[in-house]
C-alpha cells in the first residue's frame, strides 16, 4: 500500500518536531510545514536564541532543520493577512469592547484547521497532524476528541470550534504521551531543538505587553475615557484612560486608592465605566454562552463539566438551551470572574462535547 501522506504544522518547537519524527517512525510520509503568520519587527520583540515565541524567525529555522535532520519536505507559508484578519483585528475590537479575547481559538478555527487543511488537501494530504495535547477518539464510528494524558499541558479548551466532519483527517499524535517523554523522546534520536524551551505567552505580542500591544494599533482617538465605580453603591471611585486596559478579576494597576482589595468585577462598555469590587463580588453561579459548535448531544438534566478559562479546573454545571444560539450554565457552585470574551467549554468526563464564547 501507498504510504498516507501527512502535512505536519511545524511551529519550530520540540513537540511539533516529535509529531513529524513519530510519523517518519511510523511509515508515514511527512511534509512539514510552517505558518508565518506575523512580521515580528512590529510589535519590537526581542527574541533569545532557542526561546522564541512560536513562528518567529529562530523558529521557522529551527523547524527547518528538524526537517533536514528527519530528511522530510518542509514549507513555509506566508499567512500574515489572514492572521491579521482572523486574529490580530479580532483580538484589538475585543478589547476595546470590554471583552478578554483568546487569539489561539481563532488561529485554530481560521488557519490551522482550515488554511492548512486546505494546503494539505492541495498536496493530495490525508491527514493533516499538529502538537496539541489532545485525542481523537472514535466512538460509535464517530470521532470525538478527547483530554490528553497529560492534565497539564491539555490542550482541548482551544479546539471546541472543530467541526465533527473535520476529525477523521486530524491527528494529534503526542495526545498519548506527557511532556516529559517527548523531550525524552526527542533526545533519543538527536533532535536539534529536544532542550529547547517551551514558548510562552501570546506569540504577537512582544515585551511591551497587552495594553501596549493594542495602543500601537489603534488610533488615540478610539480610546474613550470613564469612571470607575464601586459595584455595591455605584459610587465613583475614579476615571480611567480607557476599558482596554482593564479585564475580569484584576486586582492591579487600578488606578484607585483603597484599604482593601478591589477588583474589576464588570466591564460596561456601551458606558465606557469599568465596576470594582470585592472578592466575593466575582463570584457568579450563572453565565450566559453564544455557542459555536456542538461535538455531541447533551440532555437538560444532564451534569456536565465546564471550563470558563484555560487553566480552570472546570466545574460541575447543567446547560440550558434558551434559543438556537444562547444557552444558560448553571453552577452547581459559584465560580470566580466568569469574563466575556473567554470561552464556555464543555466536557463530559474527558470528552469534548462543544463550546462558544462567553456573553
Amino acid at each position: 500500500m501507498t504510504a498516507k501522506r501527512v502535512l505536519v504544522a511545524r511551529s519550530g518547537g520540540v513537540d511539533s518536531s516529535v509529531v513529524a519524527a513519530l510519523l517518519v517512525e511510523q511509515g508515514y510520509e511527512v511534509i512539514g510545514c510552517t505558518m508565518q503568520v506575523w512580521d515580528y519587527s512590529q510589535s519590537n520583540c526581542e527574541i533569545e536564541e532557542g526561546n522564541g515565541t512560536c513562528c518567529s524567525s529562530i523558529d521557522v529555522d529551527d523547524a527547518r532543520a528538524v526537517a533536514d535532520h528527519l530528511q522530510i519536505p518542509f514549507y513555509v507559508l506566508n499567512c500574515e493577512e489572514k492572521f491579521q484578519e482572523f486574529v490580530i483585528d479580532d483580538f484589538v475590537d475585543s478589547y476595546l469592547h470590554g471583552k478578554t479575547p483568546i487569539p489561539c481559538v481563532n488561529c485554530n478555527t481560521y488557519l490551522k484547521f482550515d488554511h492548512l487543511l486546505r494546503k494539505s488537501k492541495k498536496l493530495n494530504g490525508d491527514y493533516l497532524a499538529t502538537c496539541h495535547y489532545a485525542k481523537v477518539v472514535w466512538k460509535n464510528d464517530k470521532p470525538t476528541i478527547m483530554t490528553s494524558e497529560d492534565g497539564w499541558k491539555d490542550q482541548t479548551y482551544f479546539l471546541f470550534t472543530l467541526a465533527p466532519e473535520l476529525l477523521s483527517r486530524i491527528m494529534f499524535p503526542i495526545g498519548e504521551w506527557e511532556k516529559p517523554k517527548v523531550r525524552e523522546y526527542a533526545e533519543s534520536i538527536g533532535l536539534p531543538v529536544a532542550r529547547k524551551k517551551d514558548s510562552t505567552g501570546i506569540c504577537f505580542i512582544g515585551k511591551k505587553g497587552y495594553k501596549g500591544f493594542i495602543e500601537e494599533h489603534v488610533e488615540a482617538s478610539q480610546f474613550r475615557p470613564g469612571l470607575l465605580r464601586e459595584w455595591s453603591t455605584g459610587k465613583i471611585l475614579g476615571h480611567h484612560n480607557g476599558i482596554h486596559n482593564f479585564t475580569y478579576g484584576q486586582r492591579k494597576a487600578l488606578g484607585v486608592p483603597s484599604k482593601v482589595p478591589l477588583y474589576v468585577v464588570k466591564i460596561d462598555s456601551d458606558n465606557h465605566t469599568v465596576w470594582l469590587g470585592g472578592e466575593r463580588d466575582l463570584y457568579q453561579s450563572e453565565f450566559r454562552f453564544k455557542a459555536e459548535n456542538w461535538l455531541d448531544e447533551f440532555h437538560a438534566d444532564e451534569v456536565l463539566r465546564v471550563k470558563i478559562r484555560f487553566q480552570h479546573q472546570g466545574a460541575e454545571a447543567r446547560i440550558v438551551k434558551e434559543n438556537d444560539e444562547v444557552y444558560r450554565v448553571n453552577f452547581l457552585e459559584p465560580q470566580r470572574a466568569i469574563t466575556p470574551g473567554q470561552a464556555a467549554v464543555i466536557y463530559r468526563d474527558k470528552q469534548l462535547v462543544g463550546g462558544g464564547w462567553i456573553q
